[in-house]
């Protein structure tokens, strides 16, 4: 099923979107609202009448930092699955396009994330459980990458710019395996993401 870029598809939640032409095809702009200063949180558009427990999400994304970016932006975006009706709980996979070519190995490492809200953000997998829920990918700034995210069960894969393998694998969605919802399209803070070519399947 291709979901079309329309702003009437979608509901913005602590988030701004708008339809804008880029490169003549017809694209999501998603932003955070600066009000919500927590990280890992409901930020995103919402895709409406979508009920998401298995199967394959698809799309192509591209970042840039905004202008009054914070120095820790690392132009976050990805997709959310999963979300009950009051945004309450999610999983969610995104990408940190900043960190695939950086110098810095461990950042380079911190590519890929997954978290599980409320209770699973970056930062308690990374104290409790370091290396477990990220990984690299090779990605950058302002250029389009193909996101996809197969969910079965408790398990879910990325894939980034159709890799063969995954590069991240996560064996259990905190949530559990029976958990359904709506599917969204992510942004942190700082971020200016750009959104087309979504699918489900």
């Amino acid at each position: 099923m291709y979901i079309a870029m329309k702003v009437d598809n979608f509901i913005a939640v602590n988030s701004f979107i708008n339809n804008l032409d880029f490169e003549g095809t017809e694209v999501l702009r998603v932003t955070k609202d600066p009000k919500i200063e927590a990280f890992d949180e409901p930020t995103y558009a919402r895709v409406i009448g979508t009920n998401f427990k298995n199967g394959t999400i698809e799309v192509k994304v591209l970042s840039r930092l905004l202008p009054d970016a914070p120095e820790f932006a690392r132009g976050f975006l990805g997709i959310a699955f999963r979300i009950d009706e009051n945004n309450e709980r999610f999983e969610s996979l995104y990408i940190r396009p900043t960190n695939g070519r950086n110098e810095n190995q461990l950042r380079r490492n911190r590519s890929t994330q997954y978290f599980s809200y409320p209770d699973y953000k970056f930062d308690r997998f990374r104290a409790e459980s370091p290396g477990e829920y990220e990984s690299y990918a090779d990605i950058g700034l302002d250029e389009w990458i193909n996101l996809k995210v197969k969910v079965d069960g408790e398990h879910a894969e990325l894939y980034v710019n159709n890799s063969k393998y995954p590069v991240l694998v996560v064996n259990d969605l905190k949530h559990g395996p029976d958990m359904e919802g709506a599917i969204a399209l992510w942004v942190e803070e700082g971020t200016e993401g750009f959104f087309k070519d979504l699918k489900v399947y």
